[in-house]
């Protein structure tokens, strides 16, 4: 008996270890398949030293966005707390996979001028039995972990892309912003000396005076929302110190894709590529599973068995022991019932997942098409047209035909025309990071994104080649 113990603790506690690297493979590996980035922990200087090099050397260069998501994925801390809980799950894993230590007594008792001694030793043969379904439950929890963390970096990714376009438009616009303040301030001073020689009514001064304020305080805000977007960027890179004080950023965003990616069943896509459908999935079977140990272990919740040896002076016997609860009062059918009530709460937050991720895809993708078109238009139609209007004024007031009241009004057009686009090109980058984020990754190969990406670094191109990792 006692032979037969140490087996089962030899062959159930097994030989495995905790590995941090490789509890993390599957994060990594899905961050280079979905969106083509290292995810990795630090783990100690050499990382925390090797993690410093590359953000100084992705900070040489004005930044692009995706020098922005992979900086973030390494260097947020609150993204590197999520992933040591796959670490955590892999440490559960390993444990499931071994024994309860066994016990061990020693009672020594002297009485009529004998001694008595017992020595028992004991091993909770329920988690023997129990031992490869509890492993198998722990590794359905282990992969649930993972994919909740794989879930939470992509969309701590996508955050951080939306968040990269923000701070673009919104420094781009602050730029502009400052030039129509400048235009302003030179009309309104054009105005004053021609009021002074009678030139123009008060009304016309007191009109330019009111946009020069008003360009005034418009240009305060813009410079408000550009620190406010930079400094969201770069609490989502994790950036501090000299290195969030000095980067910089493209002085506009990238230029419209010159098409768009044509995507089927989106529904289909999402439902299949989701990180949370998987998840939850998974998180059912897990149930189902833990459903199944309950069962199992209706009728037996403590089943011991011992190995016995008892010395009475002279006199020694051995023998084995047997501890079993009986079902005399609690049957089990309460833990039976509340496994069963969970697994059905669990299929049914499966099946709700699935159908938010599909209307979400198709939201997504018609947000996606519909900001494609008004960008486009803005592009191809609005300021094409507004600067002919623009040239056409100028040919008529250089004959004297027109105005310069008339020209600064179309001027002032001409500005709310210029702002309404960055926010439409700004819509576009957001609502295509949208798209992704809700099926679960990139768009397909030919994808929009990477036409930016060769348009982006071309308009670098005078700063230097984009660094990779």
């Amino acid at each position: 008996m006692k032979q037969l113990i140490v087996l089962a603790a030899a062959l159930l506690s097994g030989c495995a270890s905790v590995s941090p690297e490789r509890g993390m493979a599957p994060v990594s590996g899905l961050a280079g398949e979905r969106i083509g980035k290292d995810v990795r922990l630090l783990q100690g200087d050499s990382d925390n030293a090797a993690l410093a090099a590359l953000i100084d050397s992705r900070l040489k260069n004005p930044l692009q966005a995706d020098d922005a998501v992979q900086i973030a994925l390494l260097n947020h801390r609150g993204l590197q707390a999520a992933y040591w809980s796959v670490g955590i799950a892999e440490a559960e894993l390993v444990q499931a996979g071994r024994l309860h230590n066994p016990g061990f007594h020693f009672e020594r008792t002297v009485g009529g001028g004998e001694v008595g001694i017992e020595r028992s030793l004991t091993l909770n043969m329920a988690s023997v039995l129990m031992a490869p379904l509890a492993r198998r439950i722990e590794q359905r929890r282990y992969e649930q972990t993972w994919l909740q963390v794989a879930d939470q970096m992509l969309r701590h990714a996508a955050s951080t892309r939306r968040a990269y376009y923000e701070a673009v438009a919104a420094a781009q616009t602050g730029i502009y912003a400052g030039q129509v303040r400048t235009a302003a301030e030179a009309a309104a001073e054009l105005t004053a000396r021609m009021a002074q020689v009678g030139n123009v009514s008060q009304l016309d001064l007191a009109r330019e005076q009111l946009f020069r304020a008003e360009s005034a305080a418009g240009a305060g805000r813009a410079a408000q929302r550009a620190v406010a977007a930079r400094e969201a960027l770069t609490r989502l890179m994790g950036l501090s110190g000299a290195a969030a004080a000095t980067y910089r950023l493209p002085e506009r965003l990238p230029d419209l894709p010159p098409s768009l990616v044509q995507l089927g069943e989106v529904e289909a896509i999402a439902v299949r590529e989701r990180l949370d459908i998987r998840a939850a999935t998974i998180e059912a079977r897990r149930t189902a599973e833990s459903l199944g140990l309950s069962r199992s272990t209706r009728f037996i919740n403590v089943l011991d068995l011992g190995y016995l040896r008892n010395s009475d002076g002279a006199r020694s016997a051995s023998g084995y022991a047997i501890s079993l609860e009986l079902p005399l009062f609690d049957w089990g059918t309460a833990r039976v019932a509340r496994a069963e009530a969970i697994y059905m709460q669990a299929a049914a937050k499966v099946a709700q997942t699935a159908v938010d991720a599909g209307s979400e895809a198709r939201e997504r993708y018609r947000d996606y098409r519909g900001a494609y078109d008004i960008a486009r238009r803005y592009g191809d139609e609005v300021i094409p047209l507004r600067k002919k209007i623009a040239d056409e004024n100028q040919l008529r007031y250089n004959g004297m035909l027109i105005s310069v009241f008339e020209l600064l009004a179309d001027a002032r057009e001409q500005a709310k025309a210029v702002a309404d686009t960055i926010d439409a090109q700004k819509a576009f980058w957001i609502a295509q990071t949208d798209l992704e984020t809700a099926l679960g990754g990139r768009l397909p190969a030919n994808n929009a994104a990477k036409n930016a990406a060769s348009n982006a670094a071309n308009n670098a191109a005078n700063t230097g080649k984009e660094i990779t990792p």
